[in-house]
């Protein structure tokens, strides 16, 4: 049975008028697994009129007839609004909105076929996490090229496990785009009682975060494979987050978004929750199975894929091109390459030498970042860095002041 929330009558009959004008708007969902399944019925259950686009024709003969994905999530019924098809044609006719559910090293080869179909001016939400393997793109940058023009698009992550989804355990996630009024009008698909879904314009850090923290998932799963204690997943946690954010300031992400539901809210779900793709791969991993068996063995039993597999080279090739220090990330490139044991990972990463406190890394980089930025706008306008300087400084002191009266004001 699956969990509800109460809503009050008001709530309900909003709900219900909502649901009459949503009928009308039509979302594709390119991708029938496991998340595509998921996603496509929380945006049907929100009364969004949802056509699965899938390549097995007896999944989406058994969406339409008998309303359950016969390969995922099989033991759910799904929403009357949703159904499925092979067409692309059928799929993207009258569509408002495309949600991408197929992997990222698949994607390419998914959407080449369909870039006639696709309308030029219909938002693209990206609900794949991770990095191209050999060109190192993220979504962001592989679908516009593909595409070979510039699309709307929209970027959802954080801690969401498909079946809970299905379930409609209370969750919660972020959805980025550029632009925050369609950042907007993309959350309101899944925004619902079950799914608090938040927005924010840092593409590159919720795109960013949602692919290393599979790379990290490895790890954890390697460690607890080996026999490692909580301590241990608790101390990788914690360090990989920091390792993630500082790749993602440098890149041009905010710091403050690691602290939020694309990173460290879904590291700690990849990392330690049961259903985790990539930390069942680690897990084996660190019992000692190679890495083609286990490949090979989830290929067969349709388990899904583990990105992080992937992704985990571009990662380090990343790290080079930034010059950022990530020992864990490189370090399960390192395993997952043939080039060192797991056991021997673990003994490297504890040798590294003492330093300071890691956590404040990022939150440094973001600082040197603006005060580049400000001197470069210095030079512009012919004023000094001191100038600059003393400018900001005054800045920071007037914001404090405003926001002391604001609180002070609140309290009275």
């Amino acid at each position: 049975q699956a969990y509800r929330l109460a809503v009050s009558a008001p709530a309900l009959v909003v709900a219900m008028q909502s649901t009459s004008s949503r009928a009308s708007t039509k979302v594709a969902v390119f991708g029938s697994g496991s998340f595509g399944t998921a996603l496509g019925t929380v945006v049907a259950r929100n009364g969004y009129n949802v056509m699965i686009l899938t390549r097995r024709e007896e999944v989406a003969v058994s969406i339409k007839s008998h309303h359950k994905n016969p390969q995922h999530l099989s033991e759910f019924q799904l929403p009357p609004l949703l159904s499925a098809t092979t067409s692309a044609e059928e799929a993207l006719a009258g569509a408002s909105f495309i949600v991408h559910c197929i992997p990222v090293q698949q994607t390419a080869a998914f959407m080449e076929p369909l870039k006639a179909l696709i309308p030029a001016d219909v938002p693209i939400i990206s609900t794949s996490k991770g990095l191209h393997s050999e060109t190192l793109e993220t979504m962001a940058e592989l679908v516009p090229r593909v595409l070979q023009r510039p699309q709307p698009m929209a970027f959802l992550s954080g801690p969401t496990f498909a079946k809970e989804l299905m379930e409609s355990y209370p969750s919660g996630a972020v959805v980025a785009a550029e632009n925050l009024s369609l950042a907007g009008r993309c959350s309101e698909l899944f925004h619902c009682t079950a799914l608090r879904c938040y927005t924010t314009t840092d593409v590159i850090g919720v795109e960013v975060g949602g692919a290393l923290k599979n790379v990290y998932a490895v790890a954890a799963g390697t460690v607890e494979g080996m026999g490692l204690g909580v301590n241990t997943v608790a101390f990788l946690v914690t360090r990989a987050c920091t390792e993630m954010n500082l790749l993602a300031v440098t890149m041009g992400a905010e710091a403050h978004s690691m602290a939020g539901l694309a990173g460290i809210g879904d590291l700690m779900l990849t990392c330690m929750g049961g259903a985790s793709r990539n930390k069942a791969v680690g897990s084996r991993i660190g019992q000692g199975e190679s890495l083609a068996k286990i490949l090979e063995s989830r290929k067969q039993s349709l388990d899904g894929v583990a990105e992080g597999v992937a992704t985990a080279p571009a990662v380090a090739e990343l790290s080079k091109r930034y010059n950022v220090s990530m020992p864990i990330a490189n370090a399960v490139a390192a395993v997952l390459g043939g080039k060192m044991e797991a056991k021997e990972a673990v003994l490297t990463l504890m040798q590294l030498p003492p330093g300071q406190d890691f956590s404040a890394q990022p939150h440094i980089a973001a600082m040197q970042r603006a005060q580049l930025a400000t001197m470069a706008a210095g030079r512009r306008f012919g004023l000094t860095p001191g100038t600059w300087t003393a400018i900001a400084m005054l800045e920071g002191v007037a914001l404090a002041f405003f926001a002391g009266r604001f609180v002070w004001a609140r309290r009275q």
